[in-house]
């Protein structure tokens, strides 16, 4: 009787043991751990602070943030991502930085994790993720290296990406009967048209200062205008007639700005929109939220919102940043855990209401924030046409840029004639490419 009663004492208590492993929490394991990640001081890394606490409330996971400006994040990542032991559980990286960290392997591939059932959300729902951010800032090793297909891998994901959008003074195209420009016809004919208007102001705001500031605003046309850098043989063709357009383009824009429009870095052309000083201003969607806080603009409630005008084709920019687990960090279940709460709906949700840049379509799509950003709407219709190949993410591309961006200040500045500006980056960048081994097997 007595064994009797111990058998049934020890089998209860099992079932209680399984019972309680079954119904353990995905967090359980790894609560009290404290994650250590480097995020840059950004807006939409602003809101993301706002919101981490509920990260910790629901799984008990800390997590402790080194915020950096993003040139100093990029070179202390640079430090510690080359050490045997990081000290960086997840970081954020910005997008161009992905060919280096990946071709360096000091990146995790992330499929593991989301194969472990035990740590993959079944309710995550990658489909919703924007597909030029997912391809643009997470996959390396696919088609030409650095975006998605049937070789490639997801090393990292969208979070506080952008895309170029159109914003314009509603105030000024009401008071002058204008058209909000759909065509780059019809954009540079009312930024040049609206100086003319309202003398003193510019048309169009643009970064232009030499090197990126000006590659990344000739970029910004060159995608819709029908060109590339390279073609598939990764021969520059940067020069072609779709290159020359594009030069052309962000020419006449510079010349229908402000005053001083040719030295302008991004800071320098969202501050003169942000002051009244030009109608109009064409990058990327994180200023909506500083174009909507009376704190820091003049055009509060004046602002109206379009999508990149289109040349032979749609084309808005993929950038930003992407977070992902470095190779060499100390707590990469939890981080993983950290990494797909934050770009969850749950997540991606809270950082939109808190004043973050969305990485999903229905978060853009979403009521209550719409409610309270009403421009989401038109950002999500604008994100079904970016172009994650709008510049290439190759390990060379810093030197490349470079070179673009110094010689197009030189057509903006010293009017150098632009097919002879563009020739010389094509036959630069072929060198380079060369030197790079991209022709080994041609």
């Amino acid at each position: 009787m007595l064994q009797t009663l111990k058998r049934a004492a020890l089998a209860a208590s099992t079932t209680l043991a399984l019972a309680s492993a079954a119904i353990a929490g995905p967090y359980d394991d790894y609560a009290g751990e404290t994650l250590i990640v480097n995020f840059p001081a950004h807006p939409h890394f602003d809101a993301v602070m706002k919101i981490l606490p509920e990260f910790t409330k629901k799984t008990g996971i800390e997590v402790e943030v080194d915020q950096l400006p993003y040139l100093k994040m990029r070179e202390r990542q640079t430090l510690e991502l080359a050490q045997d032991e990081g000290e960086y559980d997840l970081i954020a990286y910005v997008v161009f930085s992905k060919a280096d960290y990946v071709y360096a392997d000091q990146l995790e591939n992330l499929a593991r994790y989301f194969m472990n059932p035990k740590l993959a959300d079944p309710s995550y729902d990658a489909d919703d993720l924007i597909d030029g951010y997912v391809y643009n800032i997470g996959f390396a090793g696919g088609n030409k290296g650095y975006l998605e297909g049937k070789t490639g891998s997801l090393f990292g994901i969208p979070y506080g990406s952008e895309t170029s959008i159109l914003g314009y003074r509603k105030d000024i195209f009401d008071k002058h009967g204008l058209k909000v420009p759909e065509t780059y016809d019809e954009l540079l004919e009312t930024a040049c048209k609206i100086p003319e208007l309202e003398p003193g102001m510019g048309g169009l705001s643009s970064r232009a200062a030499s090197g990126h500031h000006a590659s990344h605003a000739f970029l910004l046309h060159l995608a819709p205008l029908g060109g590339r850098i390279f073609d598939d043989q990764w021969n520059p063709i940067v020069n072609n007639a779709a290159g020359i357009e594009a030069a052309n383009a962000l020419k006449t824009i510079v010349d229908c700005g402000p005053e001083g429009a040719a030295s302008f870095g991004f800071g320098e052309a969202l501050g003169s929109f942000l002051n009244g000083d030009t109608a109009m201003f064409l990058d990327t969607t994180v200023v909506a939220g500083q174009i909507n806080d009376p704190n820091k603009s003049q055009v509060v409630g004046k602002v109206g919102w379009a999508m990149h005008p289109m040349g032979v084709r749609r084309g808005s920019q993929t950038g930003g940043f992407g977070i992902g687990i470095p190779k060499n960090a100390e707590n990469k279940e939890a981080a993983f855990l950290l990494m797909q709460w934050l770009t969850s709906k749950e997540g991606d949700k809270l950082v939109a209401m808190a004043g973050g840049n969305p990485s999903r379509f229905s978060t853009h799509a979403d009521t209550d924030v719409n409610a309270k950003f009403p421009h989401m709407a038109t950002f999500g219709e604008a994100l079904k046409h970016a172009d994650p190949d709008w510049r290439p993410i190759i390990p060379v591309w810093g030197k490349i840029n470079a070179d673009l961006g110094t010689t197009l200040s030189k057509v903006l500045t010293e009017d150098l004639d632009i097919q002879e500006a563009l020739d010389g980056v094509a036959e630069r960048t072929k060198t380079v490419m060369e030197e790079a081994g991209y022709y080994t097997w041609q």
